[in-house]
């Protein structure tokens, strides 16, 4: 089957540096599982600058930064060389990754030759008003109308989780949904650092070997809520003179997120270790005790998930993508408020015994979220969505 992924992220962020984030991990751990089943996939995404160019199988079309969020690029849906390349090439299905610079040529795309689209809904934008000034009382209608636009020819919408099945059939979206959650690559996550290395590595961050260490990993975006994460770990200084958080990432709030550390008093006990190889990974949540998370923007939450592969337990605020990944009380738990963040890390603390069974608990419940069971899923998504749109065009 030839099969057309389309999304506005993929590898290079602005001016080349290197991006990771839950879209770009669902869109490459789809993308190798599909073509290790014998598929050919091809990718149309967008450039870094001005200018299209090809590599391989990746299409980067020319882009310009976007005002409206940090280090976001839009495109105009000119006729590119490119993309008259891929329509000769007349993909069986195109598998949409993102509903805004790149749907429109997934739908010129589609029109020419008749694939259908299969989109996938990553992102909860009523949790993105506040970076173009929208008032959350608006943002819903907002949100709805855009996607009604955006998805209108979509043949088959995946929600990667329950909890975004809901966000869409809010929007009275008319095709129809089905809830496929993205993989992660165990094999990657479940590699074990050795306990000479995550010591060694722990000293070069200045976290001493009786250091109870709490890990972020991700985006620093507003929409991750770190903010709260500071907040909480503040107050829990103040009981744990060993406690330790570590935060993973770059973004748009890496620099106010360490003012606030700092006007807090924490700045010392507070590690941003900035943009890490996304190879590297599973040796940052290794080198952490707990993984903790504030957000409640996530559709599905891959971190959550990578980091029970890689044995660790969770406190998180409470959520609904949460459901598959996080059993209250068996591998970690959820909370609302202060109180209850501060309860589930006194339990973990006190424990060590609970995070031992927490680690192997945390590791069978990513079991499910393979790439490989994500693979094969997909193309059970794209053989009924050409069915559908085979069917659409008899009654025509």
């Amino acid at each position: 089957m030839k099969i057309l992924i389309t999304s506005d992220l993929y590898s290079a962020g602005p001016k080349g540096k290197l991006t990771a984030n839950g879209v770009i991990t669902s869109v490459k751990n789809l993308q190798s599982e599909l073509e290790h089943l014998g598929h050919e996939v091809r990718v149309l995404t967008l450039s870094d600058t001005t200018h299209s160019y090809k590599e391989g199988k990746i299409y980067y079309i020319c882009s310009m930064p976007a005002l409206v969020y940090p280090n976001a690029r839009i495109t105009l849906p000119i006729h590119n060389d490119l993309v008259r390349e891929l329509i000769l090439w007349k993909p069986d299905v195109i598998h949409s990754q993102c509903e805004i610079s790149t749907m429109p040529y997934a739908d010129r795309i589609s029109r020419c030759t008749g694939a259908p689209i299969v989109h996938t809904f990553h992102t909860m934008y009523e949790q993105y008003v506040g970076y173009i000034g929208i008032s959350e009382r608006f943002s819903k209608y907002t949100v709805s109308s855009i996607a009604k636009w955006r998805l209108r020819n979509v043949s088959l919408l995946i929600a990667p989780s329950t909890k975004t099945k809901k966000a869409l059939e809010s929007y009275s979206l008319k095709a129809p949904i089905r809830v496929i959650p993205s993989g992660i690559s165990l094999s990657q996550h479940r590699k074990r650092i050795s306990a000479e290395t995550r010591k060694k590595k722990r000293e070069e961050l200045g976290i001493g070997e009786k250091d109870f260490v709490l890990v972020f990993l991700g985006r620093l975006g507003k929409e991750k809520n770190i903010d709260e994460l500071l907040r909480l770990f503040s107050r829990a200084r103040r009981t744990y003179s060993n406690l330790r958080l570590l935060i993973v990432g770059g973004g748009p709030a890496k620099e106010e997120l360490e003012e606030r550390a700092a006007k807090l008093g924490i700045d010392g006990r507070v590690i941003f270790t900035g943009m890490v190889d996304p190879a590297l990974v599973q040796t940052y949540y290794q080198l952490g005790d707990v993984f903790v998370c504030a957000s409640t923007s996530e559709t599905q939450g891959l971190t959550y998930i990578e980091a029970a592969a890689n044995g660790l337990p969770l406190l998180c605020r409470k959520d609904p993508c949460l459901t598959d990944i996080l059993k209250e009380g068996e591998n970690g738990f959820s909370y609302a408020n202060a109180k209850e963040f501060m309860k589930g890390l006194s339990f973990m603390a006190a424990n060590p015994e609970w995070r031992r069974a927490a680690r192997k608990k945390s590791e069978t419940l990513s079991l499910r979220f393979d790439k490989a069971v994500f693979g094969k899923s997909a193309l059970r998504a794209y053989a009924y969505a050409m069915r559908l749109s085979r069917a659409r065009r008899k009654k025509r």
